[in-house]
């Protein structure tokens, strides 16, 4: 069931960047556009993401515990992976596609790609999407400090602003005291935040297939180091997280979400930071656009241990 479900949900999220890639390669839109669609995705479409999440599970004392608990995991975990990975890759530093390596064997698409899997292999667990963004809020954590620092080499990014200034902690600084006193948001705002939050995948997917339309096809397929990275991430992260929560005080569907979760591909969020902070572009375009092709194949695979 799970990979039948994997396939068809990863297959379907897969065609959304078809229409991104033939509108750059049909000259539509052009390539300095691109930045707009990701920003929009970053401030808009990701934060009214987490609002529909929160609004669709139940506040409960135990869920709120279970949350921490999930969140505590996925940040020792990921931080785990990037720390092992810091310190086999750190002699090769010189060189940044070492350094964006780094970073993508251990951040994942767990939001943009996480929350439409768990949709189709949960539906009558609404909780699942919530626990997606606890593992979100870890991974943007490590982005906005640690990942930053590895891609710059310089560390002011490794400071409590960074850890608390940046929009997924701040969304969820929002909507957490919110969904603790139960509040509803007025039946014509919730189809609007609705709305805005399931754009997040097909848009992330538009962007990926934009990003696709403007590289040479070839380099892409023919990174050693893409390969094993991709590896790590999307097959042995995985594993790592079925054998850790094997000992975890979990249900079975929490620790079936933390596994999807660690299964997502390479981050679109690796290219994102390679733009703002001015390094390694080309190598973060790549490792993700074949992450996210494999993920077709990785994805189903992996969800065979469950």
């Amino acid at each position: 069931m799970f990979f039948t479900i994997t396939l068809t949900a990863v297959a379907v999220m897969l065609l959304y960047s078809v229409p991104g890639f033939l509108l750059i390669r049909s000259r539509l839109v052009r390539q300095e556009a691109i930045p707009a669609f990701a920003t929009v995705l970053m401030y808009v479409c990701q934060p009214c993401l987490t609002v529909y999440s929160f609004q669709k599970a139940e506040f409960s004392a135990q869920l709120a515990g279970e949350l921490l608990l999930f969140f505590l995991t996925a940040l020792v975990l990921q931080s785990v992976m990037l720390g092992a990975f810091y310190l086999i890759f750190r002699r090769k530093f010189s060189d940044i596609k070492y350094r964006i390596g780094t970073i993508a064997t251990t951040l994942g698409n767990c939001t943009f790609m996480g929350v439409p899997l768990l949709e189709a292999l949960f539906p009558e667990h609404p909780e699942t999407i919530v626990f997606s963004l606890a593992y979100f809020l870890a991974m943007s954590v490590l982005s906005w400090t640690a990942a930053s620092y590895i891609i710059t080499q310089n560390r002011k990014y490794i400071s409590i602003r960074k850890l608390f200034l940046n929009p997924a902690m701040l969304s969820m600084l929002f909507t957490i005291p919110i969904w603790a006193a139960g509040f509803q948001l007025p039946a014509q705002l919730d189809s609007t935040v609705t709305l805005l939050g399931k754009m997040t995948t097909p848009l992330c997917m538009l962007v990926l297939g934009m990003r696709l339309g403007t590289v040479r096809l070839l380099p892409i397929f023919t990174s050693g180091l893409s390969y094993f990275v991709i590896g790590i991430k999307q097959l042995a992260m995985p594993l790592l997280v079925f054998l850790v929560t094997l000992v975890l005080p979990l249900d079975t569907v929490t620790k079936q979400t933390m596994f999807i979760l660690a299964a997502t591909p390479v981050a679109s969020v690796v290219l994102n930071f390679a733009e703002m902070l001015g390094e390694g572009q080309e190598t973060a375009a790549n490792v993700v656009l074949l992450g996210t092709l494999l993920s077709i194949l990785t994805i189903p695979a992996v969800s065979l241990l469950l």
